[in-house]
């Protein structure tokens, strides 16, 4: 059977934040104040919040793992594309040495654990792909969400990117 592997996705994902860290600082604050429409649960209301949650989501998951108190992302601003991505290299790092140093006999035993108004009983290995699919779903969010207001936005596919190697460009004139 074929595996992708967790090492892959964290490739892909910094890949991708590199991506959007340039592609970002090219359009400025203008595109981190588009709103994200009237139908969300209110928490997200612009793309620099989802951009926020994604790197909060993933410090505060590695905070639960660990049983450590939540960091309050509200100290993170919004509207400050360095300060999200300082705050994203941070909980990346942090992400990564959980990995490399949480206990191997612990990753598929069930834990509870308190999100939002919800209680999981879920593994660890479950929350550790979680924070990456987590990740993938909402930069296709913000990619559509700039689309839509006019702002372009390159290839983001896993399939343009250079994890599991291969290469993508122009056809070759005839």
């Amino acid at each position: 059977m074929l595996t992708l592997s967790l090492n892959d996705l964290l490739e892909y994902t910094h890949w991708e934040r590199e991506r959007w860290h340039s592609s970002l600082r090219e359009h400025g604050g203008p595109a981190l104040a588009i709103q994200t429409g009237p139908h969300g649960d209110g928490r997200l209301k612009h793309v620099g919040d989802v951009i926020r949650h994604i790197f909060s989501a993933e410090q505060r998951y590695v905070e639960r793992l660990l049983g450590r108190p939540l960091t309050d992302p509200a100290s993170i601003p919004n509207h400050d594309l360095e300060a999200l991505f300082q705050f994203g290299q941070h909980s990346r790092k942090a992400f990564i040495q959980l990995l490399q140093t949480f206990p191997g006999d612990q990753w598929d035993d069930p834990r509870e654990y308190k999100i939002l108004d919800f209680v999981a009983n879920v593994t660890p290995r479950k929350i550790a792909v979680h924070i990456l699919m987590h990740e993938i779903r909402h930069w296709a969010q913000i990619a559509t969400l700039l689309r839509l207001n006019g702002v372009p936005v390159e290839f983001h596919d896993f399939l343009f990117s250079p994890v599991l190697g291969g290469e993508f460009r122009p056809p070759q004139p005839t």
